[in-house]
């Protein structure tokens, strides 16, 4: 489906599958890879340079026949990720970072892997292996050095599905039959489609909830053709993995979700931006849109509407936590830096290529597929009068049932409490690390969208958690993971990180809070995108929420130089350094 360049390059947009077949064959991207890559598709190596430099998972040095990535996520630190590095580190006699003179283990942190309901877990040659502990993690390296493939002997990820609301309200977790909402689309026209989605008021499930019907309508009204339709399958956010699930459990129902979009604005092309760490999950989804095809659910006349014709790809993404934002993620799919854009227009406008595009989430897509499924009517006698529907809630952490909840919109914290039995709940972290940290004098509000809204991550932390750390866990994601494009978002994330460096070793001052709160603004005002703009977001509510406990770690005296400085540990530390 991709295109040529009519002066013999391949099109741009076919780079990343270009880097990961560089990358896959030889362990890295080599300096003759790069030589080629640049004749083949008409780019500067500069410019190759600076992609291949921006993706997590491209190497420019070879990694390893076996090549382990081991979530540092903070639900995995609190399930015991130090000693699973450390067994990793033993068994394979190689160190987190540095490279294998033998070639056989390359090693390497990675955020969230959407593996969260199942830590500590890691991605080896991105097969899954979930629930690690020292023993397994010997097994599996005994195993790999025998010859052992990894996809012989990785882990069945099951979904959790831990709770849905009784049969009549249930959207999502109901029995799915291919193409009956697609075949709906046969008795209604696409301004009808449309204003049965505004109806609905459904809005988009990756945090912004911007009312997908009007998205739809916008999109319609473009008059440039070619329209596209993109999935964004890049759920990075730590703590989220429920559209992991619905990919898992019923990948047909976001492809009907597409087609559906497709038929509403008039698209041809789809394209299911999948992130890299859900590789084990593209043969499934690239065999439904196979079969898809088989029953003329894609492909031309679907459902035998004529001139609807439709299709759909799988773009797998590189490893990009910012790809998450839709601007950056259709760079991404242009063959680009996943840097998000200037805001001068709206995908619905100028997206993909510069076209009308349409940019959901897999959620989102279900969905609208569920709404013309089941009727609007349906969907809008669940939830509240404002937030009607069902939403997905993926909750790890502190708490006896990890998994996914589908709740009815108006649900309250308490009641999500004991869902999954949380264990002696104290902090709780909603929507992720850029969304709202919560404590339990809030448990009585509810999740909807005009009180408690919630993307999708849940994270439970019980009392003896520290908040420090739990807050420097972020900082670092959110340092790592800056695209360093805007100076505010790039140099904000360092300083608050070392100004929570300050406030765990207790050598902070009552400035340090004014100086956070401070940067906290500028990030919010000033940086492109929502990483920078968000950044700080939980941890400026955490010391409006927890006034008490970030009292205790400031020095008052005055002290804190002398009496964190240890004389004895810092001449073993030098002695060491010169040896």
């Amino acid at each position: 489906m991709k295109s040529k360049k009519s002066d013999n390059h391949l099109d741009r947009t076919a780079l990343l599958d270009q880097l990961w077949m560089y990358q896959n064959q030889y362990g890295c991207i080599r300096d003759q890879d790069v030589e080629e890559c640049s004749q083949k598709l008409g780019i500067s190596k500069i410019e190759l340079e600076g992609v291949i430099s921006f993706y997590h998972f491209f190497h420019r040095e070879r990694t390893g026949h076996h090549t382990i990535y081991l979530n540092n996520s903070i639900v995995s630190e609190t399930k015991g990720f130090q000693r699973v590095k450390e067994a990793f580190e033993r068994e394979t006699g190689q160190r987190f970072g540095e490279q294998d003179p033998s070639g056989e283990f390359a090693l390497f942190e990675t955020p969230c892997i959407g593996l969260s309901d199942q830590e500590p877990a890691a991605l080896i040659n991105f097969y899954p292996f979930t629930n690690l502990n020292s023993l397994k993690v010997r097994r599996i390296i005994t195993d790999l050095r025998k010859g052992v493939h990894p996809k012989a002997i990785c882990d069945e990820v099951p979904d959790h599905v831990n709770y849905t609301p009784p049969k009549d309200k249930t959207i999502f977790f109901r029995e799915y039959h291919p193409g009956v909402a697609v075949s709906k689309l046969v008795d209604i026209t696409p301004e009808q489609l449309i204003e049965e989605v505004k109806r609905s008021k459904l809005g988009g499930r990756g945090g912004a909830f911007f009312p997908t019907g009007m998205k739809w309508e916008f999109c319609r009204k473009e008059k440039e053709n070619p329209k596209y339709i993109v999935c964004n399958a890049d759920e990075g956010e730590p703590g989220t993995f429920k559209d992991r699930v619905l990919m898992s459990e019923m990948p047909g129902l976001m492809l009907e979700g597409m087609i559906t979009a497709a038929y509403a604005v008039g698209a041809q092309e789809g394209i299911v931006y999948l992130r890299a760490e859900y590789t084990w999950l593209l043969e499934k989804i690239n065999n439904v849109i196979e079969h898809f095809r088989r029953m003329n659910l894609l492909g031309k006349n679907i459902c035998g509407i004529e001139n609807f014709d439709f299709d759909i790809r799988v773009q797998l993404g590189a490893g990009a936590y910012v790809c998450g934002e839709e601007t950056a993620l259709l760079n991404s799919l242009e063959g680009k830096r996943g840097e998000p854009r200037t805001k001068l227009y709206f995908p619905t406008q100028r997206g993909y290529l510069n076209k009308p595009t349409i940019v959901n989430n897999v959620e989102t897509f279900c969905a609208a597929a569920r709404i013309i499924e089941l009727g609007t009517d349906f969907y809008l006698q669940t939830g509240t009068p404002d937030s009607p529907g069902t939403k997905l809630l993926s909750i790890s952490g502190d708490c006896f049932k990890p998994g996914i909840y589908e709740i009815e919109w108006g649900t309250s914290v308490a009641k999500v409490l004991e869902l999954c039995e949380a264990e002696d709940p104290f902090f709780i972290q909603v929507s992720g690390p850029s969304g709202e940290c919560i404590s339990m004098s809030e448990k009585n509000r509810k999740i909807s969208k005009d009180d408690l809204k919630c993307g999708g991550s849940f994270m439970v932390f019980h009392s003896d958690r520290d908040i420090i750390h739990i807050l420097t866990n972020f900082a670092e994601f959110f340092k790592h993971e800056s695209c360093g494009i805007c100076t505010p978002c790039r140099a904000g994330n360092y300083i608050i990180k070392r100004k929570l460096v300050k406030l765990s070793t207790g050598l902070a001052y009552k400035r340090d809070i004014a100086e956070i709160a401070e940067w906290g603004k500028i990030m919010k005002m000033t940086s492109r995108c929502g990483l920078g703009k968000l950044a700080t977001n939980s941890l400026l509510l955490a010391i409006d929420k927890f006034p008490k406990y970030f009292k205790k770690k400031l020095d008052k005296k005055g002290e804190g130089l002398n009496k964190n400085f240890d004389e004895e540990k810092a001449v073993m530390a030098y002695e060491k350094f010169r040896s």
